[in-house]
C-alpha cells in the first residue's frame, strides 16, 4: 500500500485560452503568451508531484486539460472541475481539482452560501450576490490508499483588492469602505465555507480543505474556517478536536523554526502566506482517531522572486503526509 500522500494547492492566475478577454483591465494572451504559460504551468505541475492537487483562477477546464497533456505525470489523472460565464458571456475565474487517486464520485460544487447565510447589506458591491460565493468550493470525495473515503474541498475565497462602488468618489473614504466590502464578503464566505466543512464532518470522514484563502492563517477569516474556539462537542478524549481543522504547516512534524521560508504571495514587498491546506484531527499527531500525519510542507515560490512572465503570481503549496504505522 502507498505509504505517503502528497495534497497541493496552486493558484495558476488566469488560465485561459489565447485571445480569450477576462477582465477589462487585462489584455488577452497572445497565442505565444498562452504557449509560455502553459508549458510553465505544466512543469511545475510535475514538479509538484502530488497526488492530489486543488487549483484556482482556472477560466477553462479545456485549457487546464492542455495543460495536463503537457505533463509527464498527470496525462492520466482525474480531472475535477467546472466552467462559468457572466451574463455577457465572458469567462469567470472557478476552481478545479486533479488526483492520481480515485475519486468516488463526481465533483459538486457549491455556489450558494447554506441556509442562515448572507453578505451584510452594507458590505454588498455594485455585482454582489448576497448569497453566493464569488467562486464555487468545489467538494471530490476521494479514496486513499486502502479505501478510505476523504473529503476534499478546492476554495478561492474573496480577494484583498477593494470593492469599489461604480460612484465612489476615489478619496481615503472610499478607499476605507471599499477594504470594508471586500472583507465583509471574504468573511461572509468562510462563514459559509465553515458551515459546509461542518456539515461533511458530520460522517465523521477525514477532511481536507485547501486553497487560496486570500488571508493569512492567524487572520479571523482564516481562523473562522478551521473553527478556532469551537465548544467541546462532548465529553471525552479531546473533543474538541473533531470540529476543528488546522493549518498543516502549524502541525507538520519537522518543523524549522529558525529557517522558516514559507510564503506564496508578495504585495507591495510584503512577504505573505496566503494559500493553506487545512486538515481535520484524522493527520493531526495529536488526535486518537489520526490515520496519518503531515511530515512537512513545502512551498515553492522561487518564481516569485524570478519574476517570470508565464509563472503565476502565487507559490504553491505541498502537503507530505505519512499515513499510520508508517509514521518516522
Amino acid at each position: 500500500m502507498q505509504e505517503e500522500i502528497r495534497f497541493a494547492t496552486f493558484n495558476v492566475c488566469n488560465l485561459a485560452p489565447a485571445g480569450e478577454k477576462l477582465y477589462d483591465n487585462l489584455e488577452p494572451l497572445s497565442p505565444a503568451q498562452y504557449e509560455a504559460k502553459a508549458q510553465w504551468t505544466a512543469r511545475q505541475i510535475d514538479l509538484l508531484d502530488a497526488d492530489v492537487i486543488g487549483f484556482q483562477e482556472i477560466f477553462s477546464q479545456a485549457a487546464l486539460r492542455d495543460v495536463l497533456s503537457r505533463t509527464r505525470h498527470y496525462r492520466e489523472a482525474v480531472l475535477a472541475g467546472y466552467d462559468a460565464v457572466d451574463a455577457s458571456g465572458r469567462m469567470l475565474p472557478t476552481v478545479a481539482l486533479v488526483s492520481r487517486l480515485p475519486l468516488a464520485g463526481p465533483g459538486v460544487a457549491y455556489a450558494n452560501f447554506p441556509a442562515g447565510v448572507t453578505l451584510p447589506a452594507d458590505g454588498q458591491g455594485a455585482d454582489a450576490d448576497p448569497c453566493r460565493f464569488a467562486r464555487a468550493p468545489l467538494h471530490v470525495q476521494l479514496v486513499l490508499p486502502g479505501g478510505q473515503l476523504t473529503d476534499v474541498v478546492v476554495v478561492h475565497l474573496k480577494s484583498r483588492r477593494p470593492d469599489y462602488r461604480p460612484d465612489d468618489a476615489g478619496d481615503a473614504l472610499a478607499y476605507a469602505l471599499a477594504n470594508l466590502r471586500s472583507l465583509q464578503r471574504r468573511g461572509a464566505e468562510a462563514v459559509a465555507l465553515r458551515v459546509l466543512v461542518s456539515e461533511l464532518g458530520q460522517s465523521g470522514r477525514p477532511r481536507i480543505v485547501l486553497g487560496d484563502f486570500n488571508d493569512i492563517a492567524n487572520a479571523v477569516t482564516t481562523a473562522i474556517v478551521m473553527g478556532a474556539g469551537a465548544p467541546c462537542e462532548a465529553a471525552g478524549h479531546l473533543p474538541e478536536m473533531r470540529a476543528r481543522l488546522y493549518d498543516c504547516n502549524a502541525i507538520q512534524l519537522r518543523q524549522d523554526y529558525l529557517r522558516h521560508v514559507g510564503y506564496t504571495n508578495i504585495h507591495d514587498s510584503a512577504y505573505m502566506t496566503i494559500d493553506h491546506i487545512l486538515v481535520s484531527e484524522h493527520f493531526h499527531p495529536a488526535s486518537p482517531r489520526a490515520i496519518g500525519a503531515v511530515l512537512d510542507v513545502i512551498y515553492l515560490n522561487d518564481h516569485l522572486l524570478l519574476g517570470l512572465p508565464p509563472a503565476s503570481d502565487h507559490g504553491q503549496v505541498v502537503a507530505r503526509i505519512k499515513l499510520l504505522g508508517n509514521i518516522h
